[in-house]
C-alpha cells in the first residue's frame, strides 16, 4: 500500500481489515513512525511548538517516519488556521514524511468501523443530556469525567423515552462502546506505569460527529503510528485507548507524555496569553531561530538554533527524570521585551 493510501475515502471496509490481527498500512508499518496532530482551531502557541518539536525529535533519533495529522472534525476548525499552523512548523524546521492526512477526507473509513462496531452489538446509545453529563463529572468518589453507564442497561421504553428528550433539543443519541473493563495498567516512557479508568467511552456524539478517541486511536493503527508523543495533560486517556485498540486489532504504540508550557501565574499557556505564537513573537524581534533556542534551552540544550542541531543532542531519556517532567513556565511579558531578554545574546 502506497504511502498517500491513508487518504483514502473507504467504504465498504472488511471485517479482517478492521479488527484484524495486525491492520496498520503504509511505510511506517515497517519502520515505525511518530506522528504530530494538531487541531486547526487557531495559531500554534508555544506549548504546541514545543510538543511538535518534541515529537519530531522522537521520531527523527529513532529512524522513525514522522507524520502529519490534522485533526478537523472540530467545527472550530477553519482552512486559514491549518494554513497558519503549517508555515509555522516548516518555519521552526520540521519535515514529515509523506502527504498530510486530514481526519475530515477520511468520513466514510471511520463509518466503515463504526459500522462494523454496531453489527457486533458494541455499542449502545446514551441519551444523557451535557448538563446531565457535567454533573456525573462533578459527582465525588467519580474519576474525572467518567461515565457511570446511565444508559448501558434500559428498558425499550426507556430508550424511546431518551430518544423523544433528545429530540426537542434537535440532537440524536450519541453511540457508546460496551467495554467489560472498569481500569487499565499501561506503561508510559516518561511516567513508567500508570492506571487509569476506562469508561463506556463515546464514539459517535450526538451531533453525529465522531470522537476524539475513535477517531485518532482510527488514524494512528492505520498510519503504523507506534510512538506517541504529547502533552501529559493526556496521559489520563491513554487507557481508554489501548483498550478500544484492543478492541479494534491494532497494536499499541509506544506513549511518552511531555510536560505543558505554563504562564506565569502557573495557568496552562493560551494564545490569549499575548506574544505566545510565532506571528506575535516576530512582532517583537524574534526570528525562527530564536524560537527554536528557546525552545531547546527550555529542554536543557544551550546553544542551539536548528532542529538539525537538536537532533545531535537530543536524548529522550533525559525527559524521564523527576525534574524534566515539571511544566515549563514562561514569563510572557519578558517574551515581548524580544530574543535579548531570554537568550542573552
Amino acid at each position: 500500500m502506497g504511502r498517500d493510501a491513508h487518504r483514502t475515502r473507504t467504504t465498504g471496509v472488511s471485517l479482517m481489515s478492521v479488527l484484524g490481527e495486525n491492520p496498520r498500512a503504509g511505510r511506517g508499518a515497517q519502520r515505525g513512525a511518530g506522528r504530530y496532530a494538531p487541531s486547526p482551531s487557531g495559531d500554534l502557541h508555544l506549548g504546541n511548538l514545543r510538543t511538535a518539536l518534541l515529537a519530531w525529535a522522537y521520531a527523527r533519533k529513532s529512524g522513525r517516519d514522522f507524520y502529519l495529522r490534522v485533526e478537523d472534525l472540530d467545527e472550530r476548525s477553519r482552512p486559514e488556521h491549518e494554513a497558519s499552523q503549517l508555515r509555522d512548523l516548516e518555519a521552526i524546521g520540521l519535515d514529515w514524511d509523506g502527504s498530510i492526512m486530514r481526519q475530515s477526507e477520511r468520513l466514510d473509513f471511520y463509518e466503515g468501523i463504526f459500522e462494523q462496531l454496531r453489527g457486533r452489538g458494541q455499542l449502545y446509545e446514551c441519551y444523557c443530556t451535557r448538563k446531565e453529563l457535567a454533573q456525573v463529572a462533578s459527582a465525588p468518589h467519580r474519576p474525572p469525567g467518567s461515565y457511570p453507564g446511565t444508559c448501558r442497561n434500559l428498558t425499550e421504553a426507556e430508550r424511546e423515552a431518551g430518544r423523544a428528550k433528545l429530540a426537542a433539543t434537535n440532537r440524536g443519541p450519541a453511540l457508546r462502546l460496551l467495554t467489560d473493563v472498569s481500569e487499565l495498567a499501561v506503561t508510559d516512557e516518561n511516567y513508567g506505569d500508570y492506571t487509569g479508568g476506562v469508561d463506556d467511552l463515546v464514539i459517535r456524539r450526538g451531533d453525529g460527529v465522531y470522537s476524539y478517541n475513535f477517531v485518532s486511536v482510527v488514524d494512528d493503527g492505520e498510519m503504523g503510528v507506534d510512538q506517541i508523543v504529547r502533552g501529559d495533560d493526556l496521559l489520563p486517556s491513554v487507557p481508554r485507548q489501548v483498550y478500544l485498540q484492543r478492541v479494534l486489532g491494532y497494536e499499541t504504540p509506544k506513549y511518552a507524555h511531555v510536560p505543558l508550557v505554563l504562564n506565569a501565574q502557573g495557568v496552562r499557556l493560551a494564545k490569549r496569553d499575548g506574544a505566545v505564537t510565532l506571528g506575535r513573537l516576530r512582532e517583537y524581534g524574534w526570528s525562527a531561530a530564536d524560537v527554536v533556542e528557546l525552545l531547546a534551552g527550555s529542554l536543557g540544550y544551550k546553544d542551539v538554533r536548528s532542529v538539525a542541531e537538536l537532533l545531535e543532542v537530543f536524548d529522550p531519556a533525559r525527559l524521564q527524570s523527576a525534574e524534566a517532567r515539571e511544566p515549563w513556565k514562561v514569563d510572557v511579558d519578558t517574551l515581548g521585551l524580544g530574543p535579548d531578554s531570554h537568550l542573552g545574546n
